[in-house]
Formats: structure tokens, C-alpha cells, sequence
């Protein structure tokens, strides 16, 4: 029987994932974000129980997570092509889970590193292993990673809502405890309503929708690895520097916390409905152009956030997360569109490794950076990378055939 017709009830790769796990499956990429970002919108408060003057100087104690979070995707993109995605996810979900009450439970800052490490490590199977999965067998998988993005925005858009409020009504322990149960809540019902995977996804049949010869897939692969780790330095500057950019900036014009937290949570969200156009437009026209234009956009709007005051800074910010957290799609779409399904957690693992384990100095080096030399500084910088960014676009070799990527297959 052919292993590709979805009416056969011996195939081994189903023609989409039920409803329930679609949408579970974007509810992890939520986590996934928003547990990682729990600590920086909590940080001041932290710093003053554990006895830091300033919070610049317990951000560092992060860096751990997102350092795991980078070098784990490489083991768990393997484990997912070779071992099964389904048994992965389901060890995302507890593990992540647990990691973020035990950091509820910490009693100093070295305790919380300790803690925070796991919330990475556990945070790393996610995009090697859940965006594979969500896109297998997908008609239109540009818009799927849409959609994907905007769930995972939102994580970040309730790390900042949900921090502030039960900062402000419980406690910062509380922002590390609740989440987790959530997440193991969910691992339960991940458990009973996805399906046992008949076979590993690398011993299933496969192909990629856009054939590259051996030297434009390197070279595209290098480009997508190198564009990745600016862009993963812009998302992991600003999602972490926000808060406490805003806090400064609004100082006398907005002060409660609960208030500056639903301010960035509504910029995130805004921001995050820029990957489902993008996603969209993904699945009709050719990648350079698109993400060359977005990766452009970025320049000034940081540039003007670095001189911005109170409610100028807020509407530059939206204009910048918008363009930010447009380009996240596109390293996503190559992997659809050049690898086939067989190997696409492993290449997505060994670029995360590379991109995700650079841009983690962004969080050890926020605090420190800040402390010297201040965000009108930072934000110039972060205004290089993007044309950084831009300069790497242009090298990504030209779609052999624009029709045949628009009706891309995972």
C-alpha cells in the first residue's frame, strides 16, 4: 500500500495531526516562550528578596537557560527524528513543568540558576521537535508557522501580563509555580489525544519541496544559521531589556507594574500578529525579497527607540517587536521548504544549537551592558545587528522555482 495515501490505514505518516493536537501543540510553543521570559519580567523583585541593589546585576544568573536552551536543541532534534517527536513532546511538557515550580521553590540565586537551567534544557525540545512536527504533511506550512509564531508571541506577550499580576496579587513564586502546573496539565491531555507514532519520522519516506544541489544547500543552511543568531540576539535583547526599558522610560508616567506589564504584553501581541501575515505571504512568494524587506525595516524603528521618551518609545517599540518578530518565521519555512521531513529536527537542532547558543550571551550580557553604557547605546547597537541581518539575507541563494515553493508539502 503507498505509505503517502491518508486512507491507508497501514501509512505511516497521517495526513495532519487531529485538531487537539494542532492546537496543543501551539499552546507548547507558548510555553515554551513565555517560561523562559518569566524571570527577566520578575527580576526586580527577585533581586530585592535575594539582596541584589539592582536588578542589572542578578540578570546574569539567567544565562544558563538560554544557553541549555541553544546547545539541547542538537540532542533533542536527534532524539525527535530518531527516537519519536510524540515521546519528546511529552517529556517537554512534564519536564518544563517541574523545572518551573522547583524554581519556585529556590531560596537564592544560585538555586534559581540551578532552576532556570532546567526551564532551558526542557525548553529546548520544543522548536527542533514541535514545529517539525505541526508542519508534517501541511498543504500550507508557511501559514501554519504563522500561526505557530503567534501562539509562541503570545507566551511572550502573558510572560509579561501574567508575571506583572501575580507579582503584584501573589508573588513572583507563584508566576514560576502556576505556569508549571499549567504545563503538565497539558502534557496529560498531549498524552491522550495524540497518537502513538508508528515509526521514527527518519524511518519514514520523504522529500524536500525545494531541491537545492549539495553547495545552495550549504550555502543556504550557513545563511539561515547566521541570519538566526542575529536575529536570535534582537529577540533575546529586547524580550529580555523591555520591561525594564519601559520602566525607565514611562518613570513618573507610568509606574505600576501590573499597568507596564500589560502595556508590553498589548506591544507583544500586536507584534505577534506580524507572523501570521508573514507566514501567509511565505506560502506565495519567494523568501529573499520578503525577508530582506523585513530584516531592513527594523533599522530605523530601533534607531528611533533609542532616543524615544513615554509614549513615543511605546509606539517605536510596537513598529520594531512587529519587524522582529516578523523575520522569526523565515529560518523555520527554509527548514520546510529545503529538508525533508526525515532530517528536518535534526538540521533544525544543529542550527538552533549555533543560533540560539550565541544569542544566549545577549542575556548574560543585557545587565552588564545596561549597567555601562545604557539602552540609547544598546539599542544602536541592536540596530547594527539588524543591518547585520540584512547583509546575510542577501547572499541566500535565489529560489530555483517561485510555483513550486508556493505549493510546498512538509
Amino acid at each position: 500500500m503507498n505509505p503517502a495515501n491518508p486512507s491507508d490505514p497501514f501509512t505511516t505518516e497521517p495526513r495532519a495531526h487531529p485538531r487537539a493536537v494542532m492546537l496543543l501543540l501551539n499552546i507548547a510553543h507558548g510555553i515554551d516562550h513565555m517560561f523562559l521570559l518569566i524571570f527577566a519580567a520578575a527580576v526586580t523583585t527577585i533581586a530585592a528578596e535575594f539582596g541584589f541593589a539592582r536588578w542589572e546585576d542578578l540578570m546574569p544568573y539567567g544565562v544558563a537557560a538560554f544557553f541549555l536552551f541553544g546547545i539541547g536543541s542538537l540532542p533533542a532534534g536527534r532524539l525527535g527524528d530518531m527516537w519519536g517527536r510524540r515521546r519528546m513532546m511529552l517529556l517537554f511538557f512534564f519536564g518544563i513543568g517541574g523545572a518551573a515550580i522547583l524554581c519556585a521553590l529556590t531560596q537564592n540565586a544560585w538555586q534559581l540558576a540551578a532552576g532556570l537551567a532546567l526551564i532551558g534544557a526542557f525548553a529546548a525540545i520544543y522548536h527542533p521537535v514541535g514545529i517539525p512536527m505541526i508542519v508534517q504533511n501541511a498543504p500550507n506550512p508557511g501559514a501554519v508557522i504563522g500561526v505557530n509564531g503567534l501562539a509562541g508571541n503570545l507566551g511572550v506577550a502573558l510572560a509579561a501580563l501574567i508575571t506583572g499580576l501575580l507579582i503584584k496579587t501573589i508573588g513572583w513564586r507563584a508566576a514560576f509555580a502556576l505556569p508549571g502546573l499549567i504545563a503538565i496539565v497539558c502534557g496529560l491531555l498531549f498524552m491522550r489525544v495524540c497518537p502513538h507514532e508508528t515509526e521514527a519520522p527518519a524511518k519514514r519516506r520523504g522529500r524536500a519541496a525545494v531541491a537545492l544541489n549539495p553547495a545552495q544547500l550549504a550555502r543556504a543552511f550557513a545563511v539561515m544559521t547566521a541570519a538566526a543568531v542575529t536575529g536570535s540576539l534582537l529577540f533575546n535583547f529586547t524580550t529580555n531589556g523591555n520591561a525594564q526599558l519601559l520602566s525607565e522610560r514611562f518613570r513618573n508616567i507610568v509606574e505600576d507594574p501590573a499597568l507596564l506589564g500589560a502595556m508590553l504584553a498589548a506591544i507583544y501581541a500586536l507584534a505577534s500578529l506580524a507572523q501570521v501575515v508573514v507566514g501567509r505571504l511565505i506560502d506565495r512568494v519567494s523568501l529573499k525579497p520578503l525577508y530582506l524587506c523585513i530584516a531592513l525595516a527594523q533599522i530605523p524603528l530601533l534607531m528611533w527607540a533609542s532616543v524615544a521618551q513615554g509614549w513615543g518609545l511605546f509606539a517605536a517599540l510596537v513598529g520594531a517587536m512587529v519587524f522582529i518578530f516578523g523575520a522569526i518565521p523565515f529560518t523555520d519555512a527554509m527548514i520546510v521548504r529545503y529538508v525533508d521531513d526525515r532530517s528536518r529536527s535534526r538540521v533544525a537542532g544543529m542550527r538552533l544549537t549555533v543560533s540560539f547558543g550565541i544569542s544566549s550571551l545577549a542575556v548574560w550580557l543585557l545587565g552588564p551592558a545596561v549597567k555601562e553604557m545604557g539602552f540609547t547605546t544598546l539599542l544602536g547597537v541592536m540596530a547594527a545587528i539588524a543591518a547585520c541581518t540584512a547583509a546575510m539575507v542577501m547572499l541566500l541563494p535565489t529560489e530555483p522555482a517561485k510555483v513550486e515553493a508556493a505549493k510546498a508539502v512538509a
